[in-house]
């Protein structure tokens, strides 16, 4: 990841704004031949995405099986949560992004995105927080660089033509929170 030199007050206002950062050399590129505890991704149309806003046009491998591609529509409204092991906001909202993928199934798709993390690190903290929701691997932070981001989590919100329709900066505290934003921002009432 390329950065500019910054004074060291803005990089912790920064941290502490987003809830907490990466560090640069934990990434490690997935194993293709290693069995997952992770879930495959599920298989996405072969659409473009539109919509007034879209995220970047980039594609994820799933330690599980399969591909995220965000240059296609999903075919149904879509959380995207970017996660990883380092981040300690993280680990409280993980597992509420489960429970609302729980209540969520066959109306609204919750998918994990694996940011700036090594995969065993990832797996490990996926299996601790018992998240089955699939979750695709961005080793080296690619989205978080293409969207300008420092820290996580961010959550995403896609409609089913995958527009970007809402994003939440920093991490949800509830299930019932992730209910009303499904409601507001995807017209899905759970």
């Amino acid at each position: 990841m390329r950065r500019g030199a910054r004074p060291a007050a803005a990089l912790v206002l920064a941290a502490a704004l987003s809830g907490c950062t990466a560090d640069e050399g934990s990434a490690t590129a997935p194993t293709a031949t290693a069995a997952s505890a992770l879930q495959p991704c599920p298989e996405q149309s072969y659409t473009p995405a539109k919509g007034a806003g879209l995220l970047p046009a980039l594609s994820f491998h799933c330690p599980g099986g399969g591909s995220l591609d965000l240059a296609r529509a999903p075919g149904q409204p879509t959380v995207l949560n970017l996660w990883g092991s380092w981040c300690t906001p993280c680990r409280e909202e993980l597992p509420l992004m489960q429970q609302f993928a729980d209540a969520a199934a066959g109306q609204v798709r919750v998918m994990g995105l694996i940011s700036k993390d090594g995969r065993p690190q990832a797996e490990s903290f996926a299996a601790e927080a018992g998240v089955t929701f699939p979750s695709a691997f961005d080793a080296d932070g690619e989205l978080m660089t293409d969207l300008g981001l420092n820290g996580l989590p961010y959550t995403y919100f896609l409609d089913a033509d995958g527009g970007l329709v809402y994003t939440q900066v920093g991490p949800v505290t509830s299930v019932d929170e992730l209910r009303a934003l499904a409601a507001e921002h995807l017209g899905v009432q759970l």
